[in-house]
């Protein structure tokens, strides 16, 4: 992963599209590579077989905000601990968890001017 100075975003926020968005996991997240181009075949596969575009347009929503999260190294981080947090089996952690992601993605999706999940 690229290191930036003082948390500062690794990468500039590409734009929303399936190129853009595969060279930001390349350079970021080389190792989510594999989820995103299963992902993308899925979304495609679903589109095609229902003559709409909401699978890509679902997929290039969620791939844009996890690389919103992943290029700031902070966030990615707080990110992490939050999702190692819930798999600890404590419910009362697990809620806390559970909590932290949902405003982390909600603020990823605000920024992107994303609908809320």
């Amino acid at each position: 992963m690229t290191t930036s100075s003082a948390g500062q975003p690794l990468i500039p926020q590409p734009p929303a599209t399936v190129t853009a968005l595969r060279q930001a996991v390349v350079q970021i997240a080389p190792a989510a590579l594999p989820a995103f181009t299963r992902e993308l075949d899925q979304a495609a596969d679903q589109s095609r077989q229902a003559s709409d575009l909401a699978p890509l347009q679902r997929f290039t929503a969620q791939w844009a905000v996890y690389v919103h999260i992943q290029r700031q190294p902070n966030t990615a981080k707080e990110f992490r601990h939050w999702e190692d947090a819930a798999e600890t089996g404590d419910a009362t952690q697990a809620r806390r968890a559970a909590s932290a992601i949902g405003k982390i993605l909600d603020d990823a999706h605000a920024a992107l001017g994303l609908p809320s999940r």
